[in-house]
């Protein structure tokens, strides 16, 4: 279509911000009780190309490693008693950005919306946003998964993030792959370093900065049960979902503040669910 002669005005509009979070709970003490002491009572491997799970009581620190080499995880968080409450990557993306780090909390889905978790350290937040839009640590993409690989390429691809996820959450819960398919949910992409294109809007990846001994925080405000896939596309610097691209592991360690008071969690949302009736 032939632009309008007002289309430089229309363009030139300048945004407004759909959700400032002026008014958000303040993460400070889940920041304070991160950055003391810590003692480390639980570490789980998660091996190339697969996925693993960890508990992490309310109060304590989980600590994703890149213990090896530069590599990617998909992680899912869940309330450790009701897989209901779980991640919600869309309204923590609208909340703080497509990219989140220190600071930033991470929100769960409805009726529950309540952060379960801050990110209370993050060894790659000097990376900031590159001359392409990219950034790291993204609560943009969805998760490689096997229904997007048989559409564009005809092959079943077992070992992409979303099988990865269904395994390991039947494993840490006892549900059956069917059962639990249906609670595995858009992810945190740890580590790994997105944007979206300037010219056609397309969600893109490239080599994440992650080099051994980097690590993420999250203070687990709530009892959690973490799931993590370390990525088949290894540092997302080629492609997804290939057995081909070099892959490392990723460890989840689950770290105890000392001296540190009780932890409260925060309370559910207040809405009362009437909807208007």
């Amino acid at each position: 279509m032939t632009a309008p002669a007002d289309a430089h005005t229309r363009r030139d509009i300048a945004p407004v911000i759909c959700y400032p979070n002026d008014s958000l709970p303040s993460p400070q003490a889940a920041l304070d009780r991160g950055a003391g002491p810590l003692m480390s009572v639980a570490t789980i491997i998660v091996p190339p190309r697969d996925a693993a799970a960890i508990r992490v009581p309310a109060g304590h620190v989980l600590r994703i490693h890149c213990p090896e080499g530069p590599q990617v995880g998909d992680l899912n968080l869940f309330n450790a008693h009701d897989l209901s409450e779980r991640f919600y990557s869309g309204k923590t993306r609208a909340l703080h950005g497509s990219h989140v780090t220190t600071g930033d909390q991470l929100w769960s889905c409805f009726p529950f919306l309540r952060p379960i978790a801050t990110i209370t350290g993050d060894t790659l937040s000097w990376y900031g946003r590159d001359a392409f839009g990219g950034s790291v640590h993204d609560v943009i993409g969805t998760r490689c998964d096997p229904y997007t690989a048989r559409l564009l390429g005809g092959e079943n691809y077992h070992y992409c993030c979303h099988s990865n996820l269904t395994r390991a959450l039947a494993d840490a819960t006892g549900l059956s792959l069917v059962q639990a398919e249906g609670h595995v949910h858009d992810v945190l992409n740890v580590f790994m370093c997105t944007g979206f294109t300037h010219d056609t809007g397309q969600y893109f990846m490239k080599a994440s900065p992650v080099r051994a001994g980097d690590y993420l925080d999250l203070l687990a405000e709530i009892d959690l049960l973490a799931v993590m896939s370390a990525c088949p596309g290894g540092d997302c610097s080629a492609q997804h979902s290939s057995d081909t691209a070099t892959c490392h592991p990723l460890a989840m360690e689950v770290l105890k503040p000392q001296g540190a008071a009780p932890w409260q969690e925060p309370p559910l949302n207040p809405y009362n669910r009437s909807h208007g009736y």
